[in-house]
């Protein structure tokens, strides 16, 4: 059983959490603060917001429930009051103070699509999903990350963020995140210290392999100056993650002008953005063979595909079976088959139907892998079937 915190934002029963919360959960149960219990189902989900709206069960409109208010964090400055509500490692009506330590905190790897409220009001294992509330009552934030041994060092989804894609969520149940391909860097980064002369736009810093970007003609060092006809603007990288959601809601499969500057010169390319989830990897059962493949793609597996951008890896092994006897493991690149060249899971259904009709004295196949960088070659011994039944 998992538990966190969650805050009732509508007089019919809507409630805020995170995704990491619901996540998986096959029954959901609001306890509530005067003691009482009700199930909940989940209504809408997002896991790159790590947002989740539930709605209490029951409330048809009958009833009016006692809620809180979503407030303006935009509104916010540091140094502010605020106080984190929820259940602190199971402890239920839980509250925490501190101030604002910084409004607009950008924590790269951790989500590309929003910026953070960090706050010194102790957030802890239990309090994902609880509120975040200003002096005056309003929720500012929904808790979600605590640094483990960091002091007083807690973040929260910013209200204003959750604001734009509420509707979106109560309407189709899911945020569909369209992918353009552009890794976008902004026009200064101290970090590595670059400084672009502009004061508008924002800088690409590269283009996936076949992707809607590339395909389009869009290159390194090109400065988006308009994305549809809305200027953009990134001096700073706390700027970026807006123009990634803003890319990111933008419609799939529809075309997009964005007005380019390409070192002086006027650029304006036509971008037909895919849909997020089309490019995430496939997956792939191999029966005998007693592993499972999968699409090497940049969302899952981001340290793959900078080693091999196109392909298939071991995405698991079944133990027993016959893959794990003979030495492959979990995110080995598959390179080769029986001679044949695996660049997609089509290439690996053709070659595994050809081992089935193997002879079974003959059913082995090499396997050429690329493991942390270095090939290898492993027999693979199928021979024994571990899934039939045992006298």
């Amino acid at each position: 059983m998992v538990s966190g915190s969650g805050v009732i934002i509508s007089e019919n029963g809507e409630v805020l959490t995170n995704w990491h919360v619901v996540d998986n959960a096959t029954e959901v149960r609001c306890l509530l603060s005067d003691g009482r219990s009700a199930p909940a189902r989940v209504i809408g989900t997002d896991k790159d917001m790590d947002i989740a709206l539930l709605q209490i069960e029951g409330a048809d409109g009958a009833v009016s429930w006692p809620h809180a208010q979503l407030g303006e964090s935009s509104r916010l400055s540091e140094g502010d009051f605020v106080m984190a509500m929820g259940a602190p490692w199971g402890l239920s009506r839980s509250v925490s103070i501190g101030i604002i330590s910084c409004k607009d905190r950008y924590l790269p790897g951790v989500s590309e699509y929003h910026l953070w409220m960090q706050t010194d009001a102790a957030i802890s294992p239990g309090n994902s999903g609880g509120p975040l509330v200003d002096t005056e009552g309003w929720v500012v934030g929904i808790n979600t990350l605590g640094i483990p041994d960091g002091g007083d060092t807690g973040f929260a989804i910013p209200s204003s963020t959750i604001r734009q894609i509420l509707p979106i969520l109560r309407e189709r149940g899911h945020l569909d995140w369209s992918y353009s391909g552009i890794e976008l860097q902004a026009l200064t980064d101290f970090n590595r210290n670059i400084y672009f002369d502009a004061d508008t736009g924002v800088m690409v810093a590269s283009t996936d392999n076949h992707s809607p970007a590339k395909t389009s003609g869009i290159q390194a060092g090109d400065r988006i100056l308009s994305i549809g006809g809305a200027p953009v603007r990134a001096i700073s990288e706390e700027q970026l993650p807006e123009i990634r959601r803003m890319i990111g809601l933008l419609p799939s499969e529809e075309s997009i002008t964005l007005e380019i500057d390409r070192h002086g010169t006027p650029v304006s390319k036509t971008v037909v953005l895919h849909k997020k989830g089309s490019v995430k990897g496939e997956e792939l059962d191999c029966p005998r063979w007693d592993f499972t493949a999968k699409s090497i793609n940049r969302f899952d597996t981001p340290d793959l595909y900078f080693r091999q951008p196109e392909g298939v890896f071991v995405l698991g092994v079944k133990y027993p079976g016959n893959a794990g006897r003979s030495g492959l493991v979990p995110r080995d690149i598959l390179i080769q088959i029986d001679n044949v060249p695996i660049k997609t899971l089509d290439d690996i259904r053709t070659v595994h139907a050809q081992a089935m009709e193997k002879n079974p004295g003959e059913r082995r196949s090499v396997v050429i892998v690329l493991r942390s960088g270095q090939r290898r070659q492993i027999v693979l011994d199928y021979s024994m079937d571990h899934n039939a039944p045992q006298s």
